[in-house]
């Protein structure tokens, strides 16, 4: 394979990743490796607070231009404006926001599809508990190599719908769903209330080429360590203008209130900081916009997706030609997931065997099978040692 992007030369570039210097990295949709700037980054904020006195009035001056640049960064990447951007801990963290954030009735609806994340379906369990709010599944995972999903989702709304719940990017089989048609078809839905559409962008943010606005979703949940490879415990939810009046705050804090002058609350802020909560980690923020810059160094988000898109179809393709495996996809990926299954073989069994040789790639339960991510960090070559050990690690556990 050849890489068909003149860009600042990868290999100098992944110089600055040390997780990817003793392994072979295939696990960015857990977590991503951090490039050095953005160690560094933690580290030089660190020492910059205590330099100048933690709860200063100019370091906390100082810490909140710096949350402003690093929504700045985020809505950047995202085509959007820092405005709708609130700062989290992680994408489970902004789908609770939205989630917790809405007035549910009894007898409203809830439709999820059947491939979502287990700590979004314990929640919406809880809501519908104490709200008496009905919840349905709709089969997406069906529609992987054929049928359509927006008929499906479309087909599932009712009357009492208030919310869907959806991924762009499947975690567990590699599907991109068509986003935006089914935001149009939800939001064009004759229901008693506008059908909100809620997205767990875990794998999409930092792996896909996003213009959310474009998309017409509601609210849209990511976080920064995985394909952005920022630190964990920093992520975002970007809520639309349109859905922003009617969603409320749960857990409240200074930072989402203004204040008059003795410093008593009187309104909520009127943008993303309204659903933030009180002092954070905030040398972590540096990291993320330090992660973030780095790949912009190397390319556009349009320049690290269509490399992901050209990566992932080779790994696809050399799967394909190993006779005991078969990919969930019978196309070539449309992101930098790849999931696969091996015949004969326990899938747990090869995962552990591939980690011992510095090899990372995770199971998947749901459908059972392999998954390896594919980031424009990934090397040709790489591919070509994994597919080597997974040849030779079948053979060694079928005898």
């Amino acid at each position: 394979m050849t890489n068909s992007l003149s860009k600042t030369d990868l290999k100098e570039h992944r110089q600055q990743f040390s997780g990817l210097i003793n392994k072979t990295y295939f696990n960015f949709g857990g977590q991503g490796t951090m490039p050095a700037s953005a160690l560094q980054a933690i580290i030089d904020t660190h020492k910059y607070i205590q330099q100048v006195g933690p709860f200063s009035h100019q370091i906390n001056d100082w810490l909140t231009n710096k949350g402003h640049l690093l929504k700045r960064a985020i809505a950047t990447e995202l085509e959007t404006t820092p405005q709708t951007i609130t700062i989290t801990e992680n994408v489970t963290a902004g789908c609770n926001i939205a989630l917790w954030g809405v007035e549910w009735q009894e007898g409203d609806h809830i439709l999820m599809t059947d491939c979502e994340h287990p700590g979004i379906i314990a929640t919406v369990g809880e809501i519908s508990r104490r709200f008496g709010v009905e919840v349905s599944i709709c089969p997406i995972m069906d529609t992987l190599n054929s049928g359509d999903p927006v008929e499906v989702i479309r087909c599932h709304l009712t009357e009492n719908t208030r919310m869907v719940i959806l991924s762009h990017l499947l975690w567990n089989t590699g599907q991109v769903l068509p986003l935006k048609a089914i935001a149009q078809a939800c939001h064009n839905f004759p229901a008693q209330q506008t059908v909100r559409v809620m997205v767990d962008a875990a794998q999409s943010v930092g792996s896909l080429d996003l213009d959310l606005p474009d998309l017409e979703i509601d609210y849209y949940a990511f976080t920064g360590h995985k394909w952005l490879c920022g630190p964990a415990g920093v992520g975002g939810l970007y809520i639309s203008k349109e859905a922003f009046a009617e969603l409320h705050p749960t857990f409240i804090g200074w930072r989402g209130i203004e204040m008059d002058d003795r410093g008593k609350p009187i309104s909520w802020k009127q943008n993303g900081a309204k659903f933030e909560v009180a002092t954070s980690a905030y040398a972590e923020y540096e990291g993320l916009r330090s992660a973030i810059a780095t790949h912009q160094e190397w390319g556009s988000k349009s320049d690290r997706y269509q490399r992901i898109c050209e990566l992932s179809k080779y790994l696809w393709s050399e799967l394909r030609n190993i006779e005991q495996i078969s990919c969930l996809k019978n196309t070539p990926p449309e992101a930098g997931l790849v999931s696969f299954q091996v015949s004969g073989i326990e899938h747990k069994q090869l995962v552990d065997a591939l980690e011992k040789q510095g090899f990372l790639l995770r199971t998947i339960a749901d459908p059972d099978c392999i998954r390896a991510c594919v980031h424009y960090l990934t090397l040709p070559e790489e591919i070509d040692r994994l597919m080597t050990v997974v040849k030779e690690n079948i053979d060694i556990l079928k005898t």
